[in-house]
């Protein structure tokens, strides 16, 4: 176990932040994530500082203020009843977020270089896909990844896990600059149905990289993974898994490029005569907790 990786819901705790993932906090140099929680009425007003950020609905509807503009953000009662819109705030601003029935925020962010606009993400533009095959199927809803929404480094998507199926798996990693892959940190960040357990693997990807984590994960949990291969990520049986992915790095292009563990990746060539898990895709942009199949179907 590798408890530097693994920080509990409220450990991290500052005020209105019920998770503050700072580089510094970290000890990494680009990724981080905080998750604010609001009362009814009530509202916070934060710099960014050199972080780009976007505010992201976890459960909750909430008016955010930047630069002069206002966005309006219709949300969701939670993760696992639809996909939700989002607003983007640059780096070098100050930022209202209120909330006139309160609700759950995150704020994923990356410390970034160039000053972007503020703008609105829409529900309906957010890139929908439906991974893997069989019990390792999931939903990847896209909505800050290259080619779906402009950013400087920040690169954030959600996943969500169907019960008894697994995700991230065959492990991967993202900690070498080469052509097939790019520097990454990443934040997961979760939560599970119910409250319920969930899993997540975490381990050494070579020499002096030493990391072994192996955890029980419930909601608000995180888990920091500055090197390493990580996955399965396990949905336990009964309980549907939800996790936010916040990746960022040094390099000068903004792109997820990963490597499978060799041991491992023969695994995804079980996937041809699978079929996708018909339970997904758990969200769309409809409340509804389990909507008919309307994305296109991916095994990749």
């Amino acid at each position: 176990m590798s408890p530097e990786h693994v920080v509990r819901r409220g450990e991290t705790a500052d005020g209105t932040f019920a998770l503050v993932i700072t580089p510094e906090t970290a000890g990494w140099g680009y990724s981080s994530l905080r998750v604010l929680e609001l009362g009814a009425g009530e509202s916070a007003t934060f710099a960014t500082g050199e972080d780009e950020m976007v505010v992201l609905p976890l459960a909750g509807a909430c008016t955010v203020a930047c630069d002069g503009e206002t966005f309006e953000l219709a949300g969701r009662r939670g993760v696992f009843t639809r996909v939700t819109d989002f607003a983007y705030v640059p780096r070098d601003a100050e930022v209202t977020v209120s909330s006139t029935d309160g609700g759950r925020f995150a704020l994923p962010a990356a410390r970034a270089t160039r000053r972007l606009p503020a703008r609105y993400g829409p529900a309906e533009k957010v890139s929908v896909e439906l991974r893997g095959a069989g019990q390792s199927s999931r939903q990847v809803n896209n909505f800050c990844m290259p080619g779906t929404f402009d950013a400087d480094k920040l690169i954030a998507v959600e996943v969500l896990t169907p019960g008894s199926n697994w995700s991230s798996f065959p492990p991967h990693k993202h900690d070498e600059d080469t052509a097939t892959e790019s520097v990454l940190e990443e934040v997961y960040y979760f939560e599970v149905e119910n409250d319920g357990p969930g899993f997540q693997r975490v381990y050494t990807s070579g020499p002096g990289r030493e990391i072994d984590v192996c955890t029980e994960v419930r909601s608000g949990d995180t888990v920091l993974i500055p090197h390493g291969w990580h996955g399965p990520s396990m949905a336990t049986p009964g309980y549907h898994l939800y996790y936010l992915n916040v990746m960022a790095g040094p390099g000068a292009e903004r792109a997820w490029r990963i490597c499978d563990d060799p041991a491992h990746g023969w695994v995804r060539d079980t996937w041809a005569d699978q079929e996708i898990d018909p339970r997904l895709p758990l969200t769309t942009t409809e409340e509804s907790a389990h909507p008919a199949l309307t994305t296109t179907e991916e095994k990749a």
